[in-house]
């Protein structure tokens, strides 16, 4: 686990202020990003499920789901797109955390390593980030009352957090359709991109969803 998690820290160093840097700077940079983390998950996700039934499928969602991580970050804040991948990030982290250290019943047998403990730990982890993250934004607006925004901010938090939880499981389920252990080697430590925007690829669709529609 260590080890593991040694590789896991040192990828986030890297790559976390670099993502940051092009989705806050926007435009082109962010275009550019964006193109090319795309480009990398229909990559593994044609490596995962060539000659599927599921592959044109997976495809045209992948498209779709990118298509909402563009109109989230140009047409709307970019705080609010940050809030969202912080709420990914935390629920990840708070399920391999509380899930190697407290161990406990299995969720899945889609995903072995997925235990009870680590789903309410990655609960709990994105409530914490994202209340400091809120309490330090005084320019992010949202229609509710004060009175009211505690508890509606805690109930899309959770809902978003258990959408990136649902996602890990979908794509864990086609691996293991697929026999495969990791979608790819790209990032030492996590695996394949999909590996890691597993859960982001269902929960930005689904916040995109909830800020148009609903």
């Amino acid at each position: 686990m260590k080890k593991e998690f040694q590789k896991r820290l040192l990828s986030s160093i890297i790559l976390v202020p670099v993502a940051l840097f092009f989705i806050i700077k926007g435009s082109i940079f962010f275009n550019f990003f964006i193109s090319l983390i795309l480009l990398i998950s229909l990559y593994e996700w044609h490596y995962l499920s060539l000659k599927k039934t599921y592959y044109l499928p997976g495809i045209i969602f992948i498209i779709f789901s990118f298509y909402t991580f563009y109109s989230l970050r140009h047409e709307g804040d970019y705080r609010i797109f940050l809030l969202i991948l912080l709420i990914c990030i935390a629920t990840d982290i708070g399920g391999y955390v509380f899930g190697k250290v407290l161990k406990g019943p299995k969720l899945t047998k889609l995903s072995p390593n997925k235990t009870y403990a680590g789903m309410f730990g990655g609960f709990l982890l994105s409530i914490v980030l994202a209340i400091i993250y809120l309490n330090n934004l005084s320019n992010l607006l949202f229609p509710v009352s004060k009175e009211k925004i505690g508890i509606q901010i805690i109930i899309m938090v959770l809902s978003i957090s258990f959408i990136s939880q649902f996602g890990d499981l979908v794509i864990s389920f086609f691996k293991r359709k697929s026999k495969i252990k990791d979608t790819g080697n790209i990032i030492p430590g996590h695996g394949g991109l999909l590996d890691r925007i597993d859960g982001m690829i269902f929960a930005f669709p689904y916040t995109f969803i909830l800020i148009k529609f609903i």
